[in-house]
């Protein structure tokens, strides 16, 4: 008897629905964010005939050449790129430590701490007493109330924790064997064996840090201090874009840019850097890391 890899027509037929709905849920995901493309690529007048759907039809640069040149812009880039690395840095390596103590089954009380945290998960004291403890703590028009707040999240501390305790123990009984402490363990042996999950935190933590816009609106008056995605959300929430076209006024840049194509340039410039850094970080959402670490 031979066996043979024909496939039945309800095989084929589900194997085409199924890519066809995905492709379908594809177009839908990245269409608005090719939209948003190349309309800010192209003539802001012209742009506001419509009819742009695929590509650019009056091709022009005067749109993100009005962002650059709009005063504070780069100082909220500058703004968002220094919170963005110092608060992923911080996160991560703040959580991971206290991930590692929790999951530690000699942690005297571990179960009541994971109890305390998993209700803070669920129930939140709000957006007032938020405010005060931020004002209290001297925080407010301040950089660090980018860093403080969000220093430690129950949640990654649990993804952290989950992987903390699929580590072979014999690595850490090795290190012990040759005199290591808990700080050189955790440091020289958990961390460089849990790579996949730091640069998955990281990520989380980076697109929050980056998109967060929030922050800069209630707690920051102080325009020097706001992120990009503050400054965007200026510019967005307001009927024009005087804020844009300030120190363009009377030049040639004003007669094609309006506020529309400007406010699509603006989301461009803030979105871009942050796709960008994916591909870096995907290359450690791999298994195996600690394949081969013991032996015997």
């Amino acid at each position: 008897m031979f066996l043979t890899n024909r496939r039945t027509k309800g095989e084929v037929a589900f194997d085409f629905l199924n890519n066809l709905g995905m492709l379908l849920i594809c177009f839908v995901t990245l269409y608005p964010i090719w939209y948003v493309l190349i309309n800010s690529f192209n003539d802001g007048q012209d742009a506001m005939l419509g009819g742009i759907y695929w590509w650019p039809r009056v091709f022009s640069l005067e749109n993100f050449e009005a962002v650059f040149n709009s005063p504070g812009i780069m100082t909220a880039m500058w703004v968002t790129v220094a919170k963005t690395l110092l608060g992923v840095a911080a996160h991560v390596f703040f959580t991971a430590m206290v991930a590692y103590a929790f999951s530690r089954k000699e942690l005297i009380g571990g179960k009541f701490y994971i109890l305390m945290g998993t209700i803070t998960m669920i129930f939140s004291g709000g957006l007032i007493p938020t405010y005060l403890l931020i004002r209290d703590l001297h925080l407010l028009d301040t950089f660090m109330v980018y860093i403080i707040p969000v220093l430690f999240s129950f949640f990654d501390l649990i993804i952290f924790m989950t992987f903390f305790r699929e580590i072979p123990d014999g690595l850490e009984e090795a290190g012990r064997i040759d005199g290591a402490s808990d700080w050189t363990i955790f440091l020289r042996i958990v961390l460089p064996v849990s790579m996949p999950v730091l640069a998955t935190i990281a990520l989380f933590h980076g697109v929050y840090q980056w998109n967060d816009y929030f922050a800069g609106i209630i707690y920051v008056n102080q325009e020097s201090l706001q992120p990009v995605q503050t400054f965007l959300y200026r510019v967005v929430a307001q009927s024009s874009s005087n804020i844009m076209t300030t120190a363009l006024q009377g030049s040639a840049v004003t007669k094609t840019v309006t506020s529309q194509s400007v406010k699509l340039a603006t989301m461009v410039v803030t979105t871009l850097p942050i796709v960008f850094a994916y591909p870096f970080l995907q290359r450690y959402f791999v298994k195996g890391m600690m394949i081969g670490s013991i032996k015997g």
